[in-house]
């Protein structure tokens, strides 16, 4: 399995926090990530989370996207990658979300704790999950700002 976070991209500051839009540099950086993935991964599975800006996000890749409420909040890592079918499910799922919750899905996919990890805004991270000698491997493919996509 593929698994690839992003968070979403620059946003605006005040009201309500699931109201927020992007900015307009949020939405080039999510334009260049966008158009990154697009030349790197065919087939995929793409999650929102409910707030404007992450869908947003989502939508500089695909605009058929799925929402996941656990993607706003704070569901544990374990339980949010449960939802998703990790580690067994097949192919690549995007999910498109927030901090803190993407850095501590990060931690917890490297070292199965659950720790404060940045993830840069607009950024991506790729990780590839797979068994080897009966054994979970998952590797950190990527690390994408989007200064770099």
């Amino acid at each position: 399995m593929d698994l690839i976070l992003w968070r979403h991209a620059e946003a605006e500051q005040g009201g309500p926090d699931a109201d927020r839009h992007l900015t307009e540099k949020g939405l080039e950086q999510a334009k260049k990530v966008g158009a990154w993935l697009k030349s790197r991964v065919r087939e995929y599975q793409i999650f929102s989370s409910p707030a404007e800006r992450a869908k947003e996000t989502a939508a500089a890749l695909d605009g058929r996207f799925g929402i996941l409420k656990e993607l706003y909040g704070n569901a544990p890592p374990a339980s949010l990658l449960e939802v998703v079918g990790w580690p067994g499910k097949e192919g690549t799922v995007i999910l498109v979300g927030h901090q803190p919750q993407l850095g501590e899905v990060a931690a917890f996919l490297m070292t199965r704790s659950a720790e404060p990890w940045g993830v840069k805004k607009g950024a991506i991270w790729w990780f590839k999950t797979g068994r080897e000698g009966g054994r979970l491997l998952t590797e950190l493919v990527a690390v994408i700002p989007p200064k770099l996509a």
